[in-house]
């Protein structure tokens, strides 16, 4: 019997034989954190807040161009030192207070202003209204003292000029002509009077606007009405 002899060795049957193949084992490694990208909503809030203040910072120097000049101009004019000529203030108005309010009767008396604005008078006052000749100083002074508006002019003033004053005459008011006035115009009040260039000065208006309504003088209820209508005085009238 013949010896049967083992083929040799072939190569090996099966899995290779080696490190296994996978995953790494082991904790994983860790690397820089990943870069934010924008965020849109803030972006554009960001946006439209830099355009909002550079639309203002626009408009900003606009309206400085515009409205400095002007500033500039209107401190350069005179009427920043000097007072508005159609306001009364206290250079142009006249006011003297702690007037006496003594009934003389039939007496005439020395005032010290030109016409009088208060003081002692007749104890009878003169109707409201316009007049065509000089007043008795007495009897129209309480008529201030009635709280009346009293209006002179110079005697010459024309017909338009004394239409003018007539125009603006408070219903509680008395208009007459007065010789050797310090000024073409004078209004007065209980207390209180304004020389006027004419009878367009603007400040008349406004005296009257301030003083008109009686608020200076003694009794700012009472009225002209019922006075007497002789402008010298005469015996129809009966005081209040």
């Amino acid at each position: 019997m013949t010896d049967q002899i083992p083929p040799p060795p072939g190569p090996p049957v099966g899995p290779p034989v080696g490190p296994p193949v996978g995953p790494p084992v082991g904790p994983p490694v860790v690397g820089p954190d990943p870069v934010p990208g924008p965020e849109p909503a803030r972006s554009g809030l960001r946006m439209a807040l830099v355009v909002g203040l550079t639309v203002v910072a626009a408009v900003a120097v606009i309206l400085a161009a515009i409205l400095v000049p002007r500033v500039v101009d209107n401190l350069s004019d005179d009427d920043i030192t000097s007072p508005r000529i159609d306001e009364p203030t206290d250079a142009d108005v006249l006011v003297v207070p702690d007037l006496s309010t003594e009934h003389r009767d039939d007496v005439d008396i020395d005032y010290e202003q030109v016409p009088p604005l208060g003081g002692p008078h007749d104890g009878q006052w003169l109707e409201c209204g316009v007049y065509d000749e000089p007043l008795r100083d007495e009897n129209a002074v309480h008529d201030l003292e009635h709280g009346t508006v009293w209006i002179t002019h110079d005697p010459d003033l024309g017909a338009d000029d004394l239409a003018t004053l007539a125009d603006q005459l408070p219903r509680n008011g008395i208009m007459s002509p007065y010789p050797d006035l310090p000024a073409p115009v004078v209004v007065s009040v209980w207390g209180v009077q304004l020389q006027l260039d004419g009878a367009d000065d603007p400040r008349l208006a406004d005296f009257l606007d301030e003083y008109g309504d009686g608020q200076t003088s003694p009794e700012p209820f009472a009225s002209c009405e019922g006075g007497l209508t002789d402008p010298q005085g005469g015996p129809a009238g009966v005081d209040a």
